[in-house]
């Protein structure tokens, strides 16, 4: 009985040390992961002001999240959508409320010094000066790649998925006057967050929100969300048949 007991608890112990020997074995073959660097702020602006700056074309829309802002000939503006093309093309229309009228549509485009409005789709196309143009959308990549560095208090806020894509946000401040590439005729010394969200992977802009009062009729609660698609995508912008006279 006592060789029977010792038998077992030598068997016990021979299994017990070939399991160590195989877990040890298999430990020594995993390699050890290499640890990946944090992101930080001075990558993540250079790199998305690389990206920005070698924009060709997108698509855009900008949104008065609280339509609390100026006002746009005399109306509340909803959003702006349109396409851009680098240097200086864009296409876009404005979507309005009209007091008393209802929605109402502005259309503009512009070749580069070249620029047309139309009040609505039945409405000819009209000259418009290009510094008259509200929004310098045509720019918007080499603009905004200008405006990063001028971020102040800089700082990664957070992680979080845009339209299933996994994305950085980083926040920052600037004054009212530092947006002048890009909302024309903006009234300065108004302090404005800045939130943008870039592809984590790629760094690519994905969006943007600029919180507070460009305009002094700005409500102080006012928000524009700036969203960004089909980034280089091949888009071909042409000035109306007005332009050429026919």
């Amino acid at each position: 009985m006592a060789s029977f007991q010792t038998l077992h608890r030598c068997l016990i112990a021979a299994v017990l040390a070939l399991s160590f020997l195989f877990l040890a074995a298999a430990c020594e073959s995993e390699p050890t992961p290499t640890p990946v660097p944090e992101l930080t702020v001075d990558e993540l602006l250079a790199d998305a002001a690389e990206n920005l700056a070698a924009l060709t074309s997108a698509g855009f829309q900008m949104v008065d999240e609280t339509e609390s802002g100026a006002k746009f000939f005399g109306m509340t503006l909803k959003t702006v959508d349109g396409v851009v093309k680098s240097p200086a093309s864009f296409s876009m229309v404005v979507d309005l409320v009209a007091p008393g009228l209802g929605f109402a549509e502005i259309e503009m485009v512009a070749v580069g010094e070249e620029a047309y409005m139309k009040f609505s789709a039945d409405a000819p196309w009209a000259a418009l000066p290009l510094e008259q143009v509200p929004f310098n959308f045509g720019g918007i990549g080499v603009t905004l790649s200008e405006l990063l560095p001028v971020l102040r208090n800089a700082s990664i806020a957070g992680r979080e998925s845009i339209g299933g894509v996994r994305s950085v946000r980083l926040e920052g401040d600037v004054t009212s006057e530092d947006m002048s590439g890009l909302i024309r005729s903006v009234d300065p010394g108004h302090p404005v967050a800045l939130t943008f969200w870039f592809d984590e992977a790629s760094h690519e802009i994905q969006q943007f929100t600029m919180a507070g009062k460009l305009f002094n009729d700005d409500a102080a609660g006012t928000t524009r969300l700036v969203t960004i698609t089909d980034i280089n995508a091949p888009v071909d912008i042409q000035l109306p048949s007005v332009a050429s006279g026919s």
